[in-house]
């Protein structure tokens, strides 16, 4: 049976597969597809915290950095390219970056897609990502309106764009069991009532996503509704 590093030596050299992000040839691209020297120079960006962002509805957020060089690129690849493994890094540097939004936090609720879109897409990428925060991840919200892409809309209209567009995913109002408070996926979903709840999304340019989410779990009782994501696009640069 063929060894992992020979299977990655063989990997690089016949098919010299690029890093999502440099595009320099992997040297271990059975380990994912981003290579070591971009995800270390991730880890020394300077984290986007801030607790009071314009928005809200939103009680605190974090990301791990501006959406810009390697970090888009990344990004990119998860969302667009379907590179799947960027997904439990890239978390895991959110876990970091936003220690401080997450704590005490109860649980982590991916933003939705349609489900038009994630079956076209075949996953949703803020659900990779919740997944490798460490608090258990709670699909309280769905999509119940396929919008047109915030990305394709000046600032002005997406709020307007997302207004309707969720809703609180059927089942809600179970009692939120004690002994799940760190499992990744409980087995049913608990009322937001009293909850304190992170967001999680891979980037935030308006904050208009996250505050018609925000809205509709604090609508529902959530005690605090926070913020997570990869990326964060800068004031000046919408």
């Amino acid at each position: 049976m063929i060894g992992r590093d020979l299977a990655n030596q063989l990997l690089s050299a016949l098919f010299e597969p690029p890093c999502a992000a440099c595009r320099s040839v992997l040297a271990r691209p059975l380990d994912g597809a981003v290579c070591e020297v971009c995800w270390a120079g991730l880890r020394g960006l300077p984290h986007a915290t801030s607790i009071a962002i314009g928005v809200e509805s939103i009680d605190a957020l974090a990301s791990v950095g501006e959406y810009e060089g390697r970090l888009r690129d990344i990004v990119h690849a998860l969302k667009y390219g379907g590179r799947r493994s960027i997904g439990p890094r890239l978390g895991a540097l959110m876990r970091e970056a936003g220690a401080a939004v997450l704590e005490g936090a109860d649980a982590v609720v991916p933003v939705p897609l349609h489900s038009r879109r994630e079956r076209s897409r075949g996953f949703n990428q803020a659900e990779d990502l919740a997944r490798a925060i460490g608090l258990p991840v709670l699909r309280m919200l769905r999509r119940v309106v396929s919008t047109v892409p915030q990305v394709d809309l000046p600032a002005e209209a997406r709020h307007q764009n997302v207004r309707h567009a969720f809703a609180l995913a059927p089942a809600l109002g179970s009692r939120f069991p004690a002994s799940l408070s760190r499992l990744p996926v409980p087995a049913s979903l608990p009322s937001p009532a009293g909850l304190v709840l992170v967001l999680v999304d891979d980037v935030i340019t308006t904050g208009a996503t996250l505050d018609a989410c925000a809205r509709m779990l604090k609508a529902a009782g959530a005690r605090d509704v926070r913020a997570l994501t990869a990326a964060r696009v800068s004031t000046g640069r919408r």
